[in-house]
């Protein structure tokens, strides 16, 4: 693991926490921090967030991280140790939501695959018979 995947990984930990306990903003009630890229030189870090709900609240969602962006750059600053905290920017990730889009479009395929085939009659192969010996009585 490369010190740039390890510096992604506590800011995406650090980030998660301090959305979930310390600010206290209605906007970023069920905020998933899915991924973080963090340039080679490490002065940019792009955070990815989900969000379960409509696009009403994905815009809301975006404002209030962009909002809080400030604390959550100083909270960084504070948990890692680094010369120069990296300068943030968040971005939607709808790829939760595609994959389960893809998932329910597939169990559909499924469903209907089901109720339009035709039912197959079992091929018989040779019959199988079990030969039992009496045992002679002496």
């Amino acid at each position: 693991m490369s010190r740039k995947d390890k510096v992604a990984g506590e800011i995406k930990k650090i980030v998660s926490t301090t959305i979930q306990e310390e600010i206290r903003d209605p906007r970023l009630g069920f905020t998933t921090i899915t991924r973080v890229e963090v340039t080679p030189d490490l002065s940019f870090a792009r955070i990815y967030f989900s969000v379960y709900g409509s696009p009403e609240q994905w815009e809301e969602t975006l404002k209030g991280l962009e909002h809080a962006s400030g604390y959550i750059r100083r909270a960084l600053g504070q948990e890692l140790s680094l010369r120069f905290v990296p300068e943030i920017a968040f971005k939607a990730d709808h790829s939760p939501e595609y994959s389960i889009m893809i998932e329910q479009q597939l169990q559909e395929i499924k469903k209907l695959e089901q109720e339009t085939a035709q039912p197959r009659k079992k091929a018989r192969g040779p019959q199988k018979t079990h030969r039992r010996t009496k045992e002679k009585e002496s």
